[in-house]
């Protein structure tokens, strides 16, 4: 992948015929990210009760699917107003691929980041997806889902990826491959039981398949992903993890391997269908994914 790689759309961030709707976001972060919280409500974390009915909406995974949601009820632009409680459910996720959406749509260069934020809860680094955009100069890192006008003590639109803010999968995986993090810390939140080693190590095929622009549910299963670290290919992760932070720090040769491995190597890519957990109602479903024109 190279920075023009990341100005078009993925199956996932196509908008379909709500292209327009896209064409009328203005482009600077603030506005984005208040536009997709607009539009979005998460299903847990939204600060509202919403109907059992109305939580499956964390399944759309496609942006044109959320989009049609949305203008189902409010056919207006997405800037205008929308009760938190008539927002369509999702998650991080899904303000990460709506935002990469946004400014996909202007030709911005831009990606979704999987990994682990410990600005949450104390103590307790919660799965997350955050944006990263091309900015002119650099790549930043933004949380759309953070309203500015909360006491965060940080900049949520330019986080600082030496802060320990929030740490890539691949970065928390080879800090526990060295000893040198708990992993039981790391997970989906401290009363539940999805965390730890195993789940870092899923994550870090989903950050690769979200760099390579395959933005899967977070709940999606595929390749060499498992629920027991018995049965993980550790020194896959390790690779790939060692890959994906060299990219990050510039490396053209590590980008341009991970493009290649995972054009050539099945366990790191969804393929055409994956397994997805839904994280509502529990059921197990096989689903057909579109075909990627990259």
């Amino acid at each position: 992948m190279n920075l023009d790689d990341y100005r078009n759309h993925s199956p996932y961030s196509a908008p379909g015929r709500h292209g327009g709707l896209l064409d009328a976001v203005a482009t600077d972060i603030p506005t984005v990210a208040a536009t997709v919280r607009n539009v979005i409500v998460h299903y847990r974390a939204g600060g509202v009760e919403l109907p059992d009915d109305r939580l499956e909406e964390v399944n759309h995974r496609w942006v044109d699917r959320i989009l049609d949601t949305d203008q189902s009820r409010f056919p207006l632009p997405l800037t205008s107003g929308r009760p938190a409680a008539e927002r369509v459910a999702g998650c991080c996720r899904d303000h990460t691929l709506l935002s990469v959406a946004i400014l996909r749509q202007h030709g911005i260069p831009s990606r979704s980041r999987v990994g682990f934020a410990s600005y949450f809860t104390p103590g307790w680094h919660h799965d997350h997806v955050l944006v990263e955009y091309w900015n002119g100069h650099r790549w930043v890192w933004a949380d759309p889902e953070l309203d500015p006008a909360g006491d965060w003590r940080f900049d949520g639109y330019d986080i600082d990826p030496g802060a320990g803010l929030f740490d890539s999968a691949a970065r928390v995986w080879s800090a526990y491959r060295a000893g040198a993090t708990d992993p039981d810390v790391y997970g989906v939140a401290p009363d539940l039981p999805v965390h730890g080693a195993w789940f870092i190590y899923n994550y870090v095929l989903h950050e690769l398949a979200h760099r390579q622009k395959d933005e899967l549910l977070l709940w999606d299963s595929f390749g060499a992903m498992t629920d027991d670290l018995a049965d993980a290919d550790l020194t896959l992760a390790d690779e790939i993890a060692a890959l994906l932070l060299q990219a990050d720090d510039g490396d053209e040769a590590a980008e341009k391997a991970l493009a290649d491995r995972y054009a050539t190597d099945s366990r790191l890519r969804p393929g055409a269908r994956v397994r997805s957990f839904s994280p509502v109602s529990g059921t197990v479903s096989t689903v057909e994914l579109r075909v990627s024109r990259r």
